[in-house]
C-alpha cells in the first residue's frame, strides 16, 4: 500500500486533472487551427515550430517548454504577430487560449501521465560537495577539489546536475591523490574514536572504528561484507610492517575512493509505483541541498531510526539546518549560479583604462552582494519579492564606496537602508549590471535578455545568423548616439520581434554604467531610460522597471521555484515536475512569498521526497499502451 503522503498526492492530482482531456480538443485545438496553423504546420514551420503534430492532450507533453513559450507569447500579444494578412483572435478568444493552455500545463492528467517524481540518477559529488564533505568528515580545512577537472553546468545552469557530472579518467587519479592528501592531514583520533580497551580485542575495536567511519562517509550503514573487506586491508597493511595509524588510514582510503563515497547512490523501491525515498537517501538529499555536504550526526541518527520520514520531523530539521552557519552554502551555490555572476570579470572584463576602480577586491564584493542579500532574506524570513524591489542593500566598505554610500568600512557586509530609489533588488546590483555589459559600454540588449531569462523565465529565441554587430562603445557615429543606432538596427524585420521585447527592459537600466555606478549622463547627453514594453506599458528608469517586474511576480516566482527545485534535485526539470512547481508557487502566494517557505515547499514536494520504483519504466510504458 502507498503511504498516506502518496495517497494524498494521488487524490490531489486526480482532482486537479478532472476534465483535462477535453480542454485540448474542445477549447484549444480549434483556436490553434484558426489562428496558428497557417504558419506552423507540416509544410511551413515558421521559427522551427510545427503545431500540427499536437493533435490531442497527451501530445502536448512531447514539448511542454514550447507550450509554455506559446502561452507567454499569446499573453503578451506577440502571437499571432501583427500583419496585413494575419488574423487576430478576439480578446475573449485570447483568454480562452491562455486559460485552456494554463490548465493543461498546470494540471497533467494522472490517467495519461502517472504520478512521476522523475529521474533519480546516480550522481557523483560536485567539487564543492567533495570539499565540504571531507571537511565535515575529517575536520580538515583543505580544498583538494581545486585540482579536479571543472564541473559542467546544466539542468537549470547548476554544476550539481547529474547529467554533466562526468567522470573522466584523470578524475579517478585525482581522487586517489585527494584521499592521500586529506588523510595525511586528518587526526587519527577523529578517524578512530573507539578505545580498544572497551572490546575483547584490538581487532574488534578496529572493526567498530572502520564500521563507524564507513557509516558516516557512505551516508548509510555499510554491509557486513564491506566492513570485512576494509578490515582485510587493515590487516594486510599491518602484516607488511606498517604502524596502526598507517594501516587504519589505508583502510580509510578505500572508503574515500569507494563509489559509495564519491557518488550519491539511492536504492530503488520495489515494484513500479513511486514510493518515498528511504530515510538515509532523504537525509543526503536534504544535507546536499541545504549544506552541499554530508548529513551531520543528528541527521544520521534520525535516518537510522527512520524518524526522518515523518513530515513533522523533516520540517523541523529543515528549520534547524537553515539556522546553521553551513546554510550559507545554499546562498553561495544557488544565487551565484542562478544569476550567472560567478564568472564576473573573467570574460569581457571592464576596460581597465576606462574603469580603473574595477579591482579584484571590488569584483569579489560585487559577487558577494547577492549572496549576502539572499542569505539575509532567509535569516529574516523576508519576502522573496524583495529580490525585485527593496529599500536596502547589503554592502561592505569596498562596495559602499562604489555605490556612494557613506559610513560603511571594512570587509564585513552589513544591511544599509537606502536614502533614494536608485537601487533596490537584484536589478540594481553591480555584479548583474557589470556581467550584462561590454568592456567599454552598457548593453541594453544583454540586460534585457538577462531580465527575460533569469528574472522572468521567458527567454527570447536565439538571434538570426549574420546579424550586423553594434559598436563597442558609446561614441557617436555618423551623428547617431548608441541608442539611435540600436533603434535603427531594430528596424530590420528580422530583428524587430526580439528587440521590441529586449530593448525597453534594458534601456530602463541605462542609469547604471558598465560597472553598475549611477549616472545621469552618457558623454554630454542626458541618460534616456525610457521605453515601451510589448504589452503597452511605458517604463522610464529603474523604479518603473521594478514596478513592471513586480506586476509580473507570478512569472518571477515560478521561475525562481523552477530554479530552486532543479538545484535541489540535481537535474533539469521535466513535464512531470510541473504540478510540483505549481504547488510550491501557490503555497508561496498564500504565505506572503516568505523565503524559508520556498525551501520548505521544495523539500515537501513529490520529486524531492519520492523516487521511481525499480520497474517504473515498464509500468509507464504499459500504462501508455
Amino acid at each position: 500500500m502507498p503511504s498516506r503522503f502518496l495517497q494524498l498526492i494521488l487524490v490531489v492530482l486526480a482532482a486537479t486533472g478532472a476534465g483535462w482531456s477535453d480542454d485540448f480538443s474542445k477549447e484549444l485545438h480549434p483556436l490553434l487551427q484558426q489562428y496558428c496553423n497557417d504558419c506552423h504546420n507540416d509544410r511551413k514551420s515558421k521559427g522551427g515550430v510545427n503545431l500540427a503534430r499536437f493533435t490531442n492532450s497527451a501530445s502536448l507533453y512531447r514539448d511542454p517548454k514550447l507550450w509554455e513559450t506559446a502561452l507567454r507569447q499569446v499573453e503578451e500579444r506577440q502571437m499571432p504577430p501583427d500583419g496585413k494578412n494575419t488574423r487576430q483572435p478576439t480578446q475573449e478568444e485570447r483568454l480562452r487560449i491562455t486559460e485552456s493552455l494554463s490548465r493543461l500545463l498546470d494540471n497533467p492528467d494522472p490517467g495519461a501521465f502517472p504520478l512521476d517524481p522523475g529521474r533519480a540518477v546516480v550522481r557523483r559529488l560536485s567539487a564543492t560537495e567533495y570539499d565540504n564533505t571531507v571537511r565535515d568528515l575529517l575536520g580538515v580545512d583543505l580544498r583538494p577539489a581545486a585540482h579536479f577537472p571543472a564541473d559542467g553546468g546544466g539542468g537549470g545552469g547548476f554544476d550539481n546536475n547529474a547529467d554533466t557530472l562526468f567522470v573522466p579518467p584523470i578524475l579517478l587519479e585525482k581522487y586517489l591523490e585527494a584521499a592521500d592528501e586529506v588523510l595525511a592531514a586528518a587526526d587519527v583520533k577523529r578517524l578512530a574514536p573507539v578505545v580498544p580497551g572497551l572490546f575483547r580485542s584490538a581487532k574488534s575495536a578496529t572493526r567498530a572504528n572502520l564500521q563507524a567511519f564507513a557509516r558516516r562517509a557512505w551516508r548509510r550503514p555499510p554491509a557486513r561484507e564491506d566492513v570485512d573487506r576494509l578490515l582485510g586491508i587493515h590487516s594486510k597493511t599491518l602484516a607488511a610492517g606498517a604502524s596502526e595509524e598507517v594501516a587504519f588510514k589505508a583502510a580509510a582510503k578505500a572508503v574515500l575512493v569507494s563509489p559509495r563515497f564519491l557518488f550519491r547512490i539511492e536504492p530503488d523501491p520495489e515494484g513500479a509505483a513511486p514510493a518515498p525515498v528511504d530515510a538515509h537517501s532523504l537525509a543526503s538529499r536534504l544535507s546536499y541541498f541545504l549544506w552541499s555536504s554530508m548529513p551531520d550526526a543528528r541527521l544520521d541518527a534520525l535516518a537510522d531510526s527512520g524518524r526522518l520520514l515523518k513530515t513533522e520531523v523533516l520540517e523541523s530539521e529543515v528549520r534547524r539546518m537553515l539556522a546553521d552557519p553551513k546554510a550559507k552554502t545554499l546562498s553561495e551555490q544557488f544565487v551565484g549560479q542562478w544569476l550567472g555572476i560567478r564568472t564576473l570579470g573573467t570574460v569581457a572584463a571592464p576596460d581597465p583604462g576606462l574603469f580603473p576602480d574595477f579591482t579584484p577586491k571590488l569584483r569579489d564584493a560585487m559577487v558577494a552582494e547577492p549572496v549576502e542579500f539572499f542569505a539575509g532574506l532567509l535569516a529574516a524570513d523576508a519576502s522573496l519579492l524583495e529580490l525585485l524591489d527593496s529599500r536596502y542593500v547589503w554592502v561592505n566598505g569596498e562596495l559602499a564606496k562604489h555605490y556612494g554610500l557613506p559610513g560603511v568600512t571594512g570587509t564585513n557586509f552589513v544591511r544599509v537602508a537606502l536614502a533614494d530609489s536608485h537601487r533596490g533588488g537584484i536589478t540594481g546590483m553591480a555584479a548583474v549590471l557589470t556581467q550584462t555589459s561590454y568592456p567599454r559600454r552598457t548593453s541594453p540588449v544583454l540586460r534585457g535578455k538577462w531580465l527575460l531569462e533569469e528574472v522572468l523565465g521567458t527567454p527570447p529565441p536565439p538571434p538570426p545568423p549574420l546579424v550586423a554587430t553594434l559598436p563597442p562603445d558609446d561614441a557617436k557615429r555618423d551623428g547617431l548616439n548608441f541608442r539611435q543606432r540600436l533603434e535603427q538596427h531594430r528596424k530590420d524585420p528580422n530583428c524587430a520581434a526580439c528587440h521590441n521585447r529586449l530593448d525597453p527592459l534594458g534601456f530602463a537600466l541605462e542609469n547604471y554604467d558598465p560597472v553598475g555606478r549611477w549616472r545621469t549622463k552618457i558623454g554630454e547627453e542626458a541618460v534616456d531610460a525610457s521605453g515601451k514594453l510589448v504589452t503597452g506599458e511605458e517604463v522610464n528608469g529603474p523604479v518603473a522597471l521594478r514596478q513592471a517586474l513586480l506586476a509580473r511576480k507570478h512569472l518571477f516566482v515560478r521561475h525562481l521555484t523552477e530554479k530552486m527545485l532543479a538545484y535541489a534535485l540535481g537535474r533539469g526539470l521535466e513535464y512531470h515536475d510541473i504540478p510540483a512547481v505549481k504547488q510550491v508557487t501557490e503555497t508561496l502566494a498564500k504565505e506572503d512569498y516568505r523565503a524559508s517557505r520556498l525551501v520548505m515547499e521544495v523539500v515537501r514536494s513529490v520529486p524531492f521526497r519520492l523516487r521511481r520504483g525499480a520497474a517504473f519504466e515498464d509500468g509507464a510504458v504499459a500504462a501508455k499502451e
